[in-house]
């Protein structure tokens, strides 16, 4: 399951990720991740460390603390 889902995580990386796909150039906005690592590389990060659905609920809950506003940029799973 972690293999499958890390898998999917990668392929939107590639392809559909604002800072890394294939398609970042539909985007209106450059390099749009305020973070390190980005949401998805955190994903990964917490699904390989904590399982995958500890990992899945941290990487949804990060997405829901990225904004623009945030103050806190580097972050560890």
């Amino acid at each position: 399951m972690k293999t499958i889902l890390k898998f999917l995580i990668t392929l939107y990386q590639h392809i559909f990720s604002p800072d890394t796909g294939l398609l970042r150039g539909l985007y209106l906005v450059r390099g749009a991740c305020v973070m390190y690592p980005s949401c998805s590389e955190y994903m990964k990060i917490a699904i390989e460390k904590h399982g995958a659905v500890k990992g899945i609920w941290l990487g949804i809950l990060r997405i829901c603390r990225c904004h623009p506003l945030q103050k806190n940029l580097i972050d560890v799973p």
